[in-house]
């Protein structure tokens, strides 16, 4: 097991770990991305296991159904209990997003996972996210 920084969501029962240093966005994207129908696994602090040749994301259990939204606090919210990873998006200022990147990965476990770099509060990141998942096959 290994714990992580991060926020994850589930698209359709494929997590997304969204990664960076705090205020970079990760719970604003994620309350955006669950807002259009994702669902949280946990916010702040994740436990990856290896389970045979997947990544599983899962929230510590203080933090279950638990996110911080700026502004409001810490509020309860819908999750599930675990999510197999699908991909690790970094978070990282509009103006360093390349347009055309190159494919990318990151390891955690000795298991590679696809990696994309975005700007959290762009508009479309929620829409990008879930056209890299279905170009992945993660998700319909």
């Amino acid at each position: 097991m290994e714990r992580v920084h991060g926020t994850c969501v589930a698209i359709d029962g494929a997590g997304v770990l969204l990664r960076g240093p705090s205020g970079s966005g990760k719970s604003d994207l994620a309350l955006r991305l669950i807002d259009g129908g994702a669902t949280l696994v946990g916010d702040d602090q994740l436990e990856l296991s290896r389970v045979n040749d997947r990544l599983v994301a899962r929230a510590p259990s203080p933090l279950q159904g638990q996110l911080e939204i700026r502004g409001i606090g810490i509020v309860a919210v819908e999750a599930v209990g675990q999510a197999p990873l699908a991909l690790v998006v970094d978070l990282i200022p509009a103006d360093q997003v390349i347009r055309f990147p190159d494919p990318a990965t990151c390891h955690y476990l000795a298991l590679t996972v696809p990696l994309l770099a975005l700007a959290a509060f762009e508009a479309s990141t929620p829409a990008k996210i879930t056209v890299a998942m279905r170009n992945l096959g993660a998700i319909q």
